[in-house]
């Protein structure tokens, strides 16, 4: 800790492996990267020398972050800070870098290089937390339990089956994941307005279109490029990146409201890990609150809010490009990114511990259970020859008037389902409530092989 403020996500949430993702270093060292690159192309057509390009590589790596910091402070400029900074250190290349290039030919193919690692980062994070509930929906197939609906008992249902409704969430987010990151494209090397006019005065006279040098270029870098840009890249592209970091975090926090939820006294199914020193409330020594599904819903709702942001940086630029925004760039996308590992590191070790209460799953579907049967009930009377509409109107009055034994009773002594079934079957349907789970468990396993089947 220091005497100055400190971002959370500098120590707090996110990993070491993020946040180097993310720091002006690594920064840094991609736009040298790109200069190297377009040095190395331009070396080709006869721009520069062996000498200025071997000067530029032999220097890539060596940051120098307070120097270039103090001519920023000079010139107020972080790339011309940065190009001073790398050509004081290239006494015989430092001349020609950036030649023909503006600063988004440089900045913004850096950050799609540093997207492109970081979500690099979150997919392995996810395939984590999916091989997680893969463990357990394995191990919990065939638990029965009450479902709930409204948040009301419903009918039967399996621990597995309901851990399906998580993991098919994320398989869907695995999915965008991948369609963005194939999709992911840079600037490219357009120069100030995207016409490339600085790259074709360049070039004149050499035979090579500017299109040629960007593509060499993009190729070093691993990148393609988008036909068509103003200044930048357009920047419905951040907006695609963070909903697809949104929609995971939606994920997440309908898995971490639900845990909430279930490990209230009222439920008691489920709760999150705790540990054996582990201290619940400063005033109440015996509070075994659910702090870490809480901090995911709590982040999921930073991480949806940024999507606004990115949205109207995408629809209030102006023609080519205004700076409006530049400044919130620097804060919505690496912290997109940080917030969503929090999640998926804190979502894995809750899906890994995940404290499931079998005999509270059991005494909860017994509470329900004449409730929970009276749908097998309708079906087998609608079986039998009965009216389903009669039936259902019928079965429902019953249970607005009783419940439990009471109901039971009350149906098998009803003269009118009698004609169809006998008391003796009516009870043996209301009493076999852990039979009625139909085929959550045969579904479970479609979810395991989807999960097996993972692309790692």
């Amino acid at each position: 800790m220091t005497g100055t403020y400190q971002s959370p996500f500098s120590w707090r949430y996110g990993s070491e492996e993020m946040r180097r993702l993310w720091s002006e270093e690594n920064r840094r060292k991609l736009w040298r990267r790109i200069w190297v690159a377009l040095a190395e192309a331009q070396a080709e057509v006869g721009l520069v020398t062996a000498a200025q390009l071997a000067d530029l590589r032999a220097h890539q790596e060596d940051v120098a972050l307070a120097r270039a910091a103090a001519i920023e402070a000079e010139i107020g400029h972080d790339v011309m800070a940065e190009v001073r900074a790398y050509a004081e250190q290239c006494p015989v290349g430092g001349g020609i870098i950036h030649l023909g290039a503006t600063s988004a030919d440089i900045t913004d193919n850096a950050d799609i290089l540093q997207q492109h690692q970081a979500l690099g980062l979150v997919r392995a994070r996810l395939v984590a937390v999916l091989a997680a509930f893969a463990a357990q929906i394995r191990r919990y197939r065939d638990l029965p339990c009450i479902a709930y609906t409204h948040l009301q008992p419903a009918e039967p249902t399996t621990l597995g089956y309901r851990l399906c409704l998580y993991a098919q969430d994320l398989l869907a987010d695995l999915g965008a994941l991948d369609a963005v990151l194939a999709d992911l494209k840079g600037k490219g090397l357009k120069g100030a307005v995207g016409t490339a006019a600085s790259y074709a005065h360049l070039l004149a006279g050499t035979g090579r279109p500017a299109a040629d040098l960007e593509a060499q270029v993009m190729a070093r870098l691993g990148l393609a490029a988008f036909a068509v840009t103003g200044q930048t890249y357009p920047r419905k592209q951040d907006w695609h990146v963070l909903n697809v970091l949104a929609g995971l975090a939606g994920s997440l926090h309908k898995f971490a409201f639900d845990l909430r939820l279930l490990q209230s006294p009222g439920f008691g199914e489920m709760a999150e890990p705790f540990g054996a020193r582990q201290v619940g409330s400063s005033a109440m020594p015996f509070k075994r609150n659910p702090v870490n599904a809480e901090k995911v819903c709590s982040l999921a709702r930073f991480i949806a809010a940024l999507v606004a942001v990115a949205w109207e940086n995408a629809a209030l630029s102006l023609l080519e490009r205004t700076l409006d925004d530049s400044a919130n760039r620097r804060l919505i996308v690496p912290e997109a990114f940080l917030a969503t590992d929090e999640l998926l590191l804190t979502a894995e070790r809750l899906v890994r511990g995940l404290v499931v209460n079998e005999v509270a799953c059991r005494r909860n579907l017994a509470h329900y259970s004449a409730t929970a049967a009276i749908e097998p009930l309708l079906m087998e009377l609608a079986r039998a020859g009965a009216d389903r509409q009669d039936m259902h109107e019928r079965l429902r009055a019953h249970s607005q008037v009783a419940s439990g034994e009471d109901l039971i009773a009350a149906l098998a002594a009803d003269t009118e389902l009698n004609r169809y079934l006998p008391p003796q079957r009516i009870r043996d349907l209301m009493a076999r409530t852990e039979a009625h789970v139909g085929d959550a468990p045969a579904r479970c396993d479609l979810i395991l092989h989807q999960i097996e089947q993972i692309r790692h």
